[in-house]
Protein backbone atom coordinates (compact mmCIF):
# COMPACT_ATOMS: atom_id res chain seq x y z
CA UNK A 1 0.00 0.00 0.00
CA UNK A 2 1.12 3.65 -0.03
CA UNK A 3 0.13 6.67 1.77
CA UNK A 4 -1.62 10.06 0.76
CA UNK A 5 -0.84 12.37 3.59
CA UNK A 6 -1.90 10.36 6.79
CA UNK A 7 -4.28 7.95 5.19
CA UNK A 8 -2.63 4.22 3.67
CA UNK A 9 -4.56 4.20 0.80
CA UNK A 10 -5.40 0.29 -0.73
CA UNK A 11 -5.27 -0.81 -4.32
CA UNK A 12 -8.59 -1.59 -6.41
CA UNK A 13 -7.72 -4.82 -6.31
CA UNK A 14 -7.80 -5.34 -3.04
CA UNK A 15 -10.40 -3.43 -1.93
CA UNK A 16 -12.91 -5.90 -4.54
CA UNK A 17 -11.23 -8.77 -3.20
CA UNK A 18 -13.06 -8.04 0.13
CA UNK A 19 -15.89 -7.13 -1.86
CA UNK A 20 -16.60 -10.13 -4.12
CA UNK A 21 -18.38 -12.31 -1.82
CA UNK A 22 -20.69 -9.99 -1.16
CA UNK A 23 -20.96 -8.52 -4.36
CA UNK A 24 -24.02 -10.07 -6.08
CA UNK A 25 -26.04 -9.65 -3.03
CA UNK A 26 -24.95 -5.92 -2.39
CA UNK A 27 -25.30 -5.04 -5.96
CA UNK A 28 -25.59 -7.00 -9.25
CA UNK A 29 -29.45 -8.38 -7.69
CA UNK A 30 -30.37 -5.15 -5.97
CA UNK A 31 -33.25 -3.09 -6.82
CA UNK A 32 -31.36 -0.69 -7.67
CA UNK A 33 -28.16 -2.52 -9.88
CA UNK A 34 -30.80 -4.01 -11.58
CA UNK A 35 -32.54 -1.36 -12.80
CA UNK A 36 -29.18 0.90 -13.32
CA UNK A 37 -27.59 -2.39 -15.12
CA UNK A 38 -30.69 -2.76 -17.89
CA UNK A 39 -30.22 0.62 -18.62
CA UNK A 40 -26.53 -0.18 -19.71
CA UNK A 41 -27.59 -3.56 -21.37
CA UNK A 42 -30.35 -1.70 -23.70
CA UNK A 43 -27.04 0.15 -25.28
CA UNK A 44 -24.86 -2.28 -25.09
CA UNK A 45 -27.43 -4.91 -27.47
CA UNK A 46 -27.81 -1.72 -29.61
CA UNK A 47 -24.00 -1.37 -30.10
CA UNK A 48 -22.65 -4.52 -30.24
CA UNK A 49 -24.22 -7.47 -32.82
CA UNK A 50 -24.15 -11.49 -32.25
CA UNK A 51 -21.15 -12.75 -33.64
CA UNK A 52 -19.21 -9.61 -31.88
CA UNK A 53 -15.92 -10.23 -29.92
CA UNK A 54 -16.06 -7.76 -27.41
CA UNK A 55 -12.98 -7.18 -24.49
CA UNK A 56 -14.73 -5.90 -21.14
CA UNK A 57 -12.77 -3.93 -18.43
CA UNK A 58 -13.30 -4.38 -14.59
CA UNK A 59 -15.93 -7.37 -15.47
CA UNK A 60 -16.70 -7.86 -11.29
CA UNK A 61 -18.37 -11.35 -11.15
CA UNK A 62 -19.20 -11.34 -14.86
CA UNK A 63 -23.15 -10.07 -14.92
CA UNK A 64 -23.00 -8.57 -17.92
CA UNK A 65 -20.01 -11.06 -19.65
CA UNK A 66 -23.21 -13.57 -19.19
CA UNK A 67 -25.75 -11.21 -20.48
CA UNK A 68 -23.86 -10.70 -23.89
CA UNK A 69 -22.44 -14.55 -24.32
CA UNK A 70 -26.75 -15.06 -23.88
CA UNK A 71 -27.09 -13.12 -26.64
CA UNK A 72 -24.67 -14.69 -28.83
CA UNK A 73 -21.54 -12.24 -28.04
CA UNK A 74 -17.76 -13.30 -27.17
CA UNK A 75 -16.60 -11.97 -24.49
CA UNK A 76 -12.56 -11.74 -23.49
CA UNK A 77 -13.47 -9.83 -19.72
CA UNK A 78 -11.00 -8.50 -17.22
CA UNK A 79 -10.96 -7.87 -13.70
CA UNK A 80 -8.12 -6.63 -11.57
CA UNK A 81 -9.82 -8.42 -8.47
CA UNK A 82 -8.59 -12.31 -8.17
CA UNK A 83 -11.41 -12.96 -5.82
CA UNK A 84 -13.94 -11.77 -7.94
CA UNK A 85 -12.49 -13.94 -10.96
CA UNK A 86 -12.98 -17.01 -9.04
CA UNK A 87 -16.82 -16.20 -8.21
CA UNK A 88 -17.29 -15.34 -12.15
CA UNK A 89 -15.50 -18.67 -13.06
CA UNK A 90 -17.98 -20.46 -10.65
CA UNK A 91 -20.86 -18.36 -11.81
CA UNK A 92 -19.34 -19.68 -15.76
CA UNK A 93 -19.65 -23.52 -14.80
CA UNK A 94 -24.11 -22.41 -14.36
CA UNK A 95 -23.89 -21.25 -17.67
CA UNK A 96 -25.52 -22.45 -21.38
CA UNK A 97 -23.27 -20.12 -23.34
CA UNK A 98 -19.97 -20.75 -20.96
CA UNK A 99 -17.71 -21.25 -23.83
CA UNK A 100 -18.22 -17.68 -25.31
CA UNK A 101 -16.60 -16.23 -22.27
CA UNK A 102 -12.77 -15.99 -21.08
CA UNK A 103 -12.20 -14.48 -18.04
CA UNK A 104 -8.75 -13.07 -16.64
CA UNK A 105 -6.94 -10.93 -13.83
CA UNK A 106 -6.20 -8.29 -15.44
CA UNK A 107 -6.06 -4.40 -14.27
CA UNK A 108 -7.26 -1.66 -16.97
CA UNK A 109 -3.91 -0.23 -16.37
CA UNK A 110 -2.41 -3.35 -17.57
CA UNK A 111 -4.20 -3.60 -21.00
CA UNK A 112 -1.04 -3.31 -23.15
CA UNK A 113 0.08 -6.62 -21.45
CA UNK A 114 -3.28 -8.44 -23.02
CA UNK A 115 -2.12 -10.63 -26.05
CA UNK A 116 -4.88 -11.04 -28.88
CA UNK A 117 -4.80 -12.70 -32.34
CA UNK A 118 -7.01 -10.34 -34.05
CA UNK A 119 -8.73 -7.06 -32.84
CA UNK A 120 -11.81 -6.70 -30.72
CA UNK A 121 -15.17 -5.83 -32.80
CA UNK A 122 -15.26 -3.21 -29.16
CA UNK A 123 -14.74 -2.74 -25.61
CA UNK A 124 -16.71 -1.64 -22.46
CA UNK A 125 -16.41 -1.20 -18.75
CA UNK A 126 -19.30 -1.12 -16.53
CA UNK A 127 -20.04 0.87 -13.01
CA UNK A 128 -17.05 3.08 -11.76
CA UNK A 129 -14.26 0.72 -12.15
CA UNK A 130 -12.56 3.24 -14.57
CA UNK A 131 -13.26 5.67 -11.84
CA UNK A 132 -10.84 3.53 -9.43
CA UNK A 133 -8.29 4.79 -12.18
CA UNK A 134 -5.87 7.89 -11.99
CA UNK A 135 -4.45 8.20 -15.27
CA UNK A 136 -7.19 7.49 -17.88
CA UNK A 137 -4.98 8.25 -21.23
CA UNK A 138 -2.72 5.13 -21.43
CA UNK A 139 -6.30 3.02 -21.18
CA UNK A 140 -7.39 5.25 -24.08
CA UNK A 141 -4.01 4.21 -26.32
CA UNK A 142 -4.35 0.84 -25.06
CA UNK A 143 -7.92 0.51 -26.62
CA UNK A 144 -7.29 1.73 -29.67
CA UNK A 145 -4.41 -1.09 -30.27
CA UNK A 146 -6.85 -3.44 -29.50
CA UNK A 147 -10.13 -2.02 -30.97
CA UNK A 148 -10.42 -2.37 -34.32
CA UNK A 149 -11.47 0.70 -36.47
CA UNK A 150 -14.94 1.33 -36.57
CA UNK A 151 -15.67 -0.41 -33.40
CA UNK A 152 -17.39 1.04 -30.65
CA UNK A 153 -16.12 1.30 -26.68
CA UNK A 154 -18.85 2.11 -24.33
CA UNK A 155 -17.72 3.23 -20.73
CA UNK A 156 -20.09 3.96 -17.83
CA UNK A 157 -18.24 5.72 -14.95
CA UNK A 158 -20.00 7.89 -11.54
CA UNK A 159 -19.91 11.09 -12.70
CA UNK A 160 -19.07 14.19 -11.43
CA UNK A 161 -22.11 15.31 -10.58
CA UNK A 162 -25.09 13.29 -9.34
CA UNK A 163 -28.57 15.15 -8.64
CA UNK A 164 -30.54 12.57 -7.13
CA UNK A 165 -27.42 12.09 -4.58
CA UNK A 166 -27.28 16.04 -4.11
CA UNK A 167 -30.60 16.24 -3.00
CA UNK A 168 -30.60 13.54 -0.83
CA UNK A 169 -28.02 14.67 1.41
CA UNK A 170 -28.91 18.47 1.33
CA UNK A 171 -32.33 17.44 2.72
CA UNK A 172 -30.35 15.63 5.28
CA UNK A 173 -28.00 18.45 6.44
CA UNK A 174 -24.76 17.30 4.74
CA UNK A 175 -23.59 19.50 2.71
CA UNK A 176 -20.27 18.23 2.48
CA UNK A 177 -21.17 15.09 1.04
CA UNK A 178 -24.00 16.17 -1.07
CA UNK A 179 -20.97 18.00 -3.85
CA UNK A 180 -18.62 15.57 -2.62
CA UNK A 181 -18.20 14.45 -6.23
CA UNK A 182 -17.33 18.35 -7.31
CA UNK A 183 -13.61 18.34 -5.67
CA UNK A 184 -12.77 15.40 -8.60
CA UNK A 185 -11.57 13.11 -6.31
CA UNK A 186 -12.68 11.30 -2.71
CA UNK A 187 -11.58 8.12 -0.27
CA UNK A 188 -13.96 5.74 -0.11
CA UNK A 189 -13.79 3.38 2.73
CA UNK A 190 -14.56 -0.18 2.94
CA UNK A 191 -13.94 -1.57 6.67
CA UNK A 192 -10.25 -0.89 7.06
CA UNK A 193 -9.65 -0.28 3.57
CA UNK A 194 -9.12 3.02 1.82
CA UNK A 195 -9.19 3.81 -2.11
CA UNK A 196 -9.14 7.04 -3.74
CA UNK A 197 -12.19 7.54 -6.51
CA UNK A 198 -11.99 9.61 -9.28
CA UNK A 199 -14.86 11.60 -11.25
CA UNK A 200 -13.34 13.08 -14.21
CA UNK A 201 -15.70 15.29 -16.13
CA UNK A 202 -17.23 14.51 -19.62
CA UNK A 203 -15.25 16.85 -21.02
CA UNK A 204 -12.03 15.83 -19.69
CA UNK A 205 -12.74 11.53 -21.10
CA UNK A 206 -13.61 12.64 -24.42
CA UNK A 207 -10.57 15.16 -24.58
CA UNK A 208 -8.15 12.20 -23.30
CA UNK A 209 -9.87 9.33 -26.02
CA UNK A 210 -9.75 12.31 -28.76
CA UNK A 211 -6.67 10.88 -30.54
CA UNK A 212 -8.03 7.58 -31.18
CA UNK A 213 -12.14 7.85 -30.85
CA UNK A 214 -14.74 10.29 -31.18
CA UNK A 215 -17.74 10.45 -28.93
CA UNK A 216 -21.13 9.42 -30.32
CA UNK A 217 -23.07 10.39 -27.30
CA UNK A 218 -23.46 10.34 -23.36
CA UNK A 219 -26.19 9.79 -21.70
CA UNK A 220 -27.15 9.72 -17.74
CA UNK A 221 -27.15 6.20 -15.88
CA UNK A 222 -29.64 6.65 -12.68
CA UNK A 223 -30.83 9.73 -13.27
CA UNK A 224 -33.94 9.33 -10.95
CA UNK A 225 -32.61 5.79 -10.25
CA UNK A 226 -30.93 6.40 -7.19
CA UNK A 227 -27.73 5.90 -5.93
CA UNK A 228 -27.10 2.01 -4.74
CA UNK A 229 -26.63 3.29 -1.36
CA UNK A 230 -30.62 3.69 -1.30
CA UNK A 231 -31.36 -0.12 -1.62
CA UNK A 232 -33.39 0.10 1.78
CA UNK A 233 -35.50 2.45 0.55
CA UNK A 234 -36.21 1.37 -3.18
CA UNK A 235 -37.08 -1.85 -1.58
CA UNK A 236 -39.96 0.15 0.42
CA UNK A 237 -40.49 2.18 -3.25
CA UNK A 238 -40.63 -0.79 -5.49
CA UNK A 239 -43.16 1.15 -7.79
CA UNK A 240 -41.77 4.38 -7.49
CA UNK A 241 -37.81 2.71 -8.36
CA UNK A 242 -40.06 1.30 -11.80
CA UNK A 243 -41.57 4.34 -12.67
CA UNK A 244 -38.41 6.45 -12.69
CA UNK A 245 -36.61 4.03 -14.15
CA UNK A 246 -39.03 4.27 -17.14
CA UNK A 247 -38.54 8.54 -16.84
CA UNK A 248 -35.12 7.95 -17.05
CA UNK A 249 -35.54 5.98 -20.61
CA UNK A 250 -36.96 9.12 -21.83
CA UNK A 251 -34.96 11.96 -19.86
CA UNK A 252 -31.23 10.55 -19.84
CA UNK A 253 -29.76 11.22 -23.35
CA UNK A 254 -31.46 15.46 -22.69
CA UNK A 255 -29.01 18.19 -23.00
CA UNK A 256 -27.90 19.07 -19.48
CA UNK A 257 -29.90 16.30 -17.52
CA UNK A 258 -27.55 13.67 -19.13
CA UNK A 259 -24.54 15.22 -16.80
CA UNK A 260 -26.57 14.87 -13.86
CA UNK A 261 -27.16 10.90 -13.27
CA UNK A 262 -25.37 8.39 -10.49
CA UNK A 263 -23.31 7.31 -13.50
CA UNK A 264 -22.96 8.84 -17.07
CA UNK A 265 -22.78 6.03 -19.99
CA UNK A 266 -19.85 7.35 -22.74
CA UNK A 267 -20.18 6.21 -26.00
CA UNK A 268 -16.81 6.22 -28.46
CA UNK A 269 -16.39 4.95 -31.95
CA UNK A 270 -12.53 3.80 -33.37
CA UNK A 271 -10.97 6.22 -35.59
CA UNK A 272 -10.50 5.07 -39.13
CA UNK A 273 -6.30 4.50 -39.10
Amino acid sequence: MSGTGMVSVSSAAAVFDRLASVYDEKFTRSTIGRAQRNQVWHRLMLAFQPGDRILEMNCGTGEDAFFLARNGISVVACEASPEMIVIAQQRKNQEVNAAKIQFRVLASESLHTLETSQPFDGAFSNFSGLNCVADLEPVASNLATLVKPGGRVLLCLSSRFCLAEVLWFLARGQVRKAFRRLRGRTLARFEDLVIVVFYPTVRRIRHIFAPWFHMESFRAVGLLTPPSYLESWACRHNDVVKFMTRVDGILAGWPLLRCLGDHVLLEFQRNAR
